[in-house]
């Protein structure tokens, strides 16, 4: 690599730190981190999400460039039981202690099984994912991933060496963005929803609370005693209301806050 391609590499990756660090407590957080990182590399998508062993993961945020926002759909899947059988994140507990960033590469080949495969990489043309990871102390796993869809090719060596540079920040970057939304948002999320929005019915606050819980629809509907359709209807309703079109949406308005079903 020439002392040329060094010095924009460089001009590239500080334009992306100031741009992320620009973002946090933003609203507007996902599209305007995704956009910064996108001068040090290219990402048509990217999610953050918080799994654990024995719990339902949560999306905290993820937005798209270029193509069509899927990220809510991919991310379904995913909460839908794929995660189950996920041991992409493996390496991470070998690579360090709790807090040790580790960087990960997956094609859509490795993906951890075939269903896994098809329902979120060929469905959605998802190419290759690189990932930030980190263990927290109360043994969750916080992942913050790129992702480059099939018209990108695969990710350049030039790409992933800016993204192992800078990983660390990152992800304290995101760290930072996420309890500075914990910190806005209401203990109650009924209250926060409610403030949003006067106008959600009972059945309405419901289903959005129970989704930023981490709850599957099904879940929801065994819950609450309703059929999955009515559940999905009261969800549409609701998200009309809020000017929402995704759960990525939802949570990122209103703060993840776990699972609980």
């Amino acid at each position: 690599m020439s002392q040329l391609e060094l010095d924009r590499g460089d001009a590239a990756t500080q334009r992306a730190l100031a741009g992320l660090i620009g973002a946090i407590g933003d609203a507007g957080f996902a599209g305007g981190a995704l956009e910064a990182l996108n001068a040090p590399l290219q990402a048509a998508s990217w999610s953050v999400y918080r799994v654990w062993r024995d719990r339902t993961p949560v999306l905290h945020c993820s937005a798209s460039r270029g193509v069509a926002d899927t990220t809510g759909d991919c991310f379904r899947a995913y909460q839908d039981g794929l995660y189950r059988r996920d041991r992409s994140f493996d390496r991470v507990d070998a690579a360090g202690a709790p807090g040790h960033v580790a960087v990960l590469h997956m094609r859509a080949e490795d993906a951890p099984n075939s269903d896994h495969r098809e329902r979120i990489y060929r469905r959605h043309r998802v190419l290759e994912r690189l990932s930030a990871a980190a263990r927290d102390d109360d043994g969750s796993l916080l992942a913050v991933n790129l992702y480059h869809h099939e018209h990108q090719g695969p990710f350049s060596g030039v790409e992933r060496e800016r993204f192992e540079a800078i990983a660390p920040l990152l992800m304290a970057t995101v760290k930072r963005h996420l309890a500075l939304a914990e910190r806005k948002a209401p203990a109650d999320p009924r209250e926060g929803l409610q403030r949003a929005c006067p106008a959600l019915t009972a059945r309405e606050l419901d289903v959005c609370e129970r989704l930023l819980r981490g709850w599957s629809h099904d879940g929801i509907a065994a819950d609450l005693g309703l059929s999955v359709a009515t559940v999905k209807t009261y969800r549409a309703r609701a998200f009309e209301r809020l000017g929402l079109h995704f759960r990525s949406e939802l949570f990122a308005r209103f703060g993840g806050i776990g699972a609980a079903g």
